[in-house]
């Protein structure tokens, strides 16, 4: 697993309770204890969700803690000789070569990808300082700063939606709470959820906080 994935917050839910709020990791180790301790498994299944995006996840912990393959130890006896003079040589040229590579401007883990643009955008962008893949980078950077806050709602609300449709969809009132939602009224929203079990509607505000004004 990547950092990224361990650091993830993810949601287990049992029915309508919430059961636990943790990293990846826990909630693995937290579901291989659930089911050593039924291995029949439970009458209502753990659900889990994660917290960024609302989308239920399918996690198999048995592969997911598995230890990962270790290369066999060698032996005394087995042991690789040592290199000789004429062998090492190439190896040592190799390495120079990558010491050689690495002075200079580092790379900025830069994606190479095909971009489709009129002859009049690469005039522009040819004008520009530093070239037409800084100008890109510039815009781009531009446009995602201008609209943080508008891509931010988006994301909550196709997080909360997800949820509810998962967990809540047989729940009174589902229909117009989700009219509610891509409207963005946050009274109405309130209004339709307010007799949904309290651990569902704790996590609705939890994942649809973004959505409302301050």
């Amino acid at each position: 697993m990547t950092t990224e994935t361990l650091t993830s917050r993810l949601t287990i839910f049992q029915g309508h309770q919430r059961l636990l709020q943790a990293d990846r990791l826990t909630v693995l180790r937290y579901l291989q204890n659930h089911d050593e301790l039924h291995p029949g498994g439970s009458l209502t299944p753990l659900w889990v969700f994660d917290d960024l995006s609302g989308l239920r996840l399918d996690l198999n912990w048995r592969s997911e803690l598995a230890p990962a393959a270790q290369p066999p130890a060698l032996l005394d006896d087995d042991a690789a000789p040592a290199p000789t003079a004429a062998a090492a040589a190439p190896v040592e040229a190799a390495a120079h070569s990558r010491t050689a590579r690495a002075v200079g401007r580092p790379k900025l883990g830069v994606v190479s990808r095909e971009v489709t643009l009129l002859p009049r955008h690469w005039d522009w962008l040819n004008r520009q300082p530093g070239g037409a893949s800084a100008a890109l980078r510039r815009l781009i950077d531009d446009a995602r700063n201008a609209h943080a806050q508008q891509d931010s709602q988006r994301a909550a609300t196709e997080a909360t939606y997800q949820f509810m449709q998962a967990m809540a969809g047989d729940l009174p009132g589902f229909d117009e709470a989700c009219r509610a939602l891509f409207a963005h009224k946050q009274s109405a929203f309130l209004l339709q959820t307010q007799a949904w079990p309290d651990d569902v509607q704790a996590y609705l505000h939890q994942l649809s906080r973004p959505i409302w004004p301050v």
